[in-house]
């Protein structure tokens, strides 16, 4: 074997070690722990020294300097507008009020005279609070907002908070606390587009900041902790907002010795007077209102105002100008003469099917005149709220064939008393034009029945809370009764419940918001939800924010078919024909409202072709006033629907004509008997008598038989070589303009010789809408 042979001997045997206690193991530990810390300390002390050292103050007089954030159209290249460029004067601090100076400190840093500037807690705290993803926490004292300032980034990150703690002592010792209050005040945003008091001061009571109130530095003291949520000017929320933190501040005055109590008390009674402050003229036409709804937006996305007035953004939004010029010149082309835009608002909203994007609006009248953007505010849509009930009795199992019954006046117990629904016209005995006992859906969204609606309602299993959620699904916000915002409904449909009259539509609804949920249907039951911006990218180029598109299902493929063809034939046959002159298929529903004094208080029509939805709304005064008797006609048919065709003519040019899909012709279970389509009898043989003159032609005999048409009965359609074939059958073909009644037109109900009320022309011109309301 080779390898190496052990020397003879005894072996070697090894010298067991002592064993290390956990004392001594612990010991060591603590003693490398301990040189670390120090050595951490070391470098720490040499980084904050270095720090200190070549850090150097910024002048704000100098170095504070904000970047515009600038709107762009949907191209991305075409700017639209701007937010407030620097609105800032800085002034001495003995200009400044000893109330405004005290009012500040009181609300913001109580302690400012006596702390060091920093406060370590609120550092610690705000570090956690980023770290874990919360909303980003604001220094807590006066001297750090100050630095934070300074800085003017949003950027979350420890090198920034070192550096913002290092200047803070760096402040601190170089400066008396009077200089940092003066570059506090100077600095400082208000909201409005104004940085500093002396802007603020202008901003909000139009004077020099020397001559403010004490109620006035109690505002301002108020509104420099969140412009957003104290502005008054943002709403009635906001203004209950402001009461309270303006009580909070004018308590901090009290308690720090500033005021008396009872001058406190006295000056908290009331807010003070804010005087009418002129909107720039770079907000004139619809820029305000487009500039507005893009930062509300921006406000939703996380956006602070600082940011949006001052960060350098550029936002791309939605808007085309040619949608945005189709929706004004739309307007001005159809609107009756002789009424002002202070007492007549038109609204008009246009959103893309698919995308939810809004294309383009007309907020009632020029920014400069009046803040209030129609567009966004609303109105009761009256019959125009019908299509949602219709998706609903389809996804519940009725079809377009199904009956209903059109005779007015509907009582909801079926008994002749109590709550009751009725037709517009006057009828026989003055309750409402009677259409049959039994309607098909077809003719009651044609003509627009209330009482077939009603009827269909309470037939659908808890029907109004199934219409309410179809509507919501397809784009109608719900009604979010903590927010009482009484101008901007984009987000809260007020008034809108599960009543039995849900369909007639008396819920306060937004224009944009009728337009996206059309849009809905159009797209083929998917809903995109409705914004203004696409994408938003900041000073450094990096994108902040883009629209995700997505849609989600609101109702099914067939429904949405089956409801679209009834839409076309509000168009083609009921109370929208004035649409036909856009020479393109088109589908729509005109809507008329009433207020609590039964008086008609607003118009609508709602209508898409495949490429666009549009909604046209009609209101005057603060839009709950009465408009028959005072407009030259007051129902959807006629001017609503008249600039729906002119905003539409202007949209739809250059683009190709599209179709929409056929009916699906949904035939399911009903979920309630009694409304299975009318099927009529065999007419009987007709002898003429020898003495009977020839036949008179259709146009001077409207009146058929009654053995056609029993009463109560609608006749249903037959066909001829001349009829086009639709989800009813087949129904004769004419053109708009002919007057010729025909007794087997879907949208007729025979004459009054069988007591279904007056004989209707198949295509009725636009004045010959019926009139509707939506009392419930």
């Amino acid at each position: 074997m080779s390898g190496k042979r052990r020397a003879a001997g005894p072996a070697d045997k090894a010298v067991p070690k002592p064993p290390t206690s956990t004392k001594a193991r612990l010991k060591r530990v603590a003693k490398w722990l301990l040189i670390l810390a120090l050595a951490g300390s070391l470098l720490l002390a040499g980084a904050v020294f270095y720090l200190y050292k070549t850090t150097d103050i910024p002048n704000p007089n100098k170095d504070f300097q904000t970047q515009t954030s600038f709107v762009y159209y949907a191209d991305g290249k075409t700017q639209l507008g701007q937010y407030a460029t620097q609105n800032r004067e800085s002034i001495p601090l003995k200009e400044v009020p000893q109330k405004m100076q005290d009012a500040v400190v009181a609300a913001e840093n109580k302690t400012f005279w006596t702390d060091k500037g920093l406060d370590p807690k609120g550092i610690l705290r705000a570090a956690f609070s980023n770290v874990q993803g919360n909303a980003t926490q604001g220094a807590s004292t006066i001297t750090q907002q100050y630095v934070k300032i300074l800085y003017l980034t949003q950027e979350r990150s420890y090198q920034r908070k070192i550096k913002e703690a290092i200047l803070s002592l760096k402040i601190q010792q170089q400066l008396s606390k009077s200089q940092i209050l003066e570059g506090y005040l100077n600095t400082i945003y208000f909201g409005r587009g104004a940085y500093g008091v002396q802007a603020a001061a202008r901003a909000y009571f139009n004077k020099d900041a020397k001559d403010l109130s004490l109620k006035e530095c109690a505002v301002l003291a108020s509104v420099l902790n969140n412009p957003t949520l104290f502005d008054p000017a943002n709403g009635k929320d906001a203004k209950k907002n402001l009461k309270e933190r303006y009580a909070y501040v004018l308590g901090g005055m009290a308690s720090m010795g500033n005021i008396t109590s009872a001058k406190a008390d006295k000056a908290e009674k009331h807010l003070p007077v804010f005087p009418e402050i002129k909107a720039q003229s770079q907000y004139g036409g619809q820029k305000g209102f487009m500039l507005g709804m893009v930062k509300d937006e921006l406000h939703q996305l996380g956006f602070s105002d600082e940011e949006i007035d001052g960060g350098g953004l550029r936002v791309t939004t939605t808007f085309t100008p040619k949608a945005m010029q189709a929706a004004e010149q739309g307007v001005l082309e159809a609107r009756p003469d002789g009424f002002s835009d202070k007492q007549l608002h038109v609204a008009v909203a246009s959103v893309e099917p698919g995308t939810g994007a809004l294309r383009g609006f007309y907020g009632g009248q020029d920014y400069l005149q009046s803040q209030i953007n129609w567009a966004e505010t609303g109105g009761s849509p009256g019959s125009s709220f019908k299509p949602f009930a219709l998706a609903t009795a389809l996804r519940n199992g009725f079809s377009l064939k199904d009956t209903f019954d059109g005779n007015s006046p509907y009582y909801y117990n079926g008994t002749g008393t109590g709550d009751r629904i009725r037709n517009e016209g006057t009828g026989p005995d003055g309750l409402g034009t009677d259409y049959g006992s039994a309607v098909n859906l077809i003719t009651a969204t044609e003509q627009s029945i209330n009482t077939a609606y009603a009827d269909l309602t309470q037939a659908i299993p808890d029907g109004p809370q199934k219409i309410l959620d179809t509507a919501n699904a397809l784009g109608i916000p719900k009604w979010n009764k903590k927010e009482s915002n009484s101008y901007n409904h984009l987000h809260n449909s007020p008034g809108l419940e599960p009543v039995a009259g849900i369909a007639l539509g008396s819920a306060t609804v937004a224009p944009i918001n009728m337009a996206n949920a059309y849009a809905s249907i159009a797209n083929g039951g998917q809903h995109a939800d409705v914004h203004v911006i696409s994408k938003v990218v900041d000073r450094s180029g990096e994108t902040r924010w883009s629209y995700k598109q997505s849609t989600k299902p609101a109702i099914s493929k067939d429904v949405a078919a089956d409801t679209s063809y009834a839409l076309q034939q509000v168009v083609q046959h009921g109370t929208g024909t004035a649409a036909l002159a856009l020479g393109r298929p088109a589908a729509g529903k005109t809507g008329t409202a009433t207020n609590s004094k039964d008086q008609v208080s607003s118009a609508w029509f709602v209508g898409y072709t495949p490429q666009l939805s549009t909604a046209v709304m009609y209101v005057r005064g603060s839009g709950n006033e009465q408009l028959d008797g005072w407009l030259p006609s007051y129902f959807g048919a006629d001017y609503p629907a008249q600039t729906w065709t002119d905003v539409m003519k202007r949209d739809m040019e250059g683009l190709p004509v599209e179709s929409f899909p056929p009916p699906a012709n949904l035939d399911g279970t009903a979920p309630q008997s009694g409304h299975d389509p009318y099927t009529p009898p065999p007419s009987p043989t007709y002898v003429p008598s020898p003495t009977h003159a020839p036949s008179k032609s259709p146009s001077q005999s409207a009146t058929p038989s009654p053995s056609h048409t029993p009463p109560g009965q609608t006749k249903n359609p037959q066909p001829s070589p001349s009829d086009t074939c639709g989800v009813l059958g087949c129904g004769p073909s004419s053109s708009p303009s002919s007057s010729s009644p025909s007794p087997s037109s879907p949208s007729s109900s025979g004459g009054p010789g069988n007591g279904n009320g007056p004989s209707k022309s198949p295509k009725p011109m636009a004045s010959t809408e019926p009139r509707r309301t939506s009392r419930q």
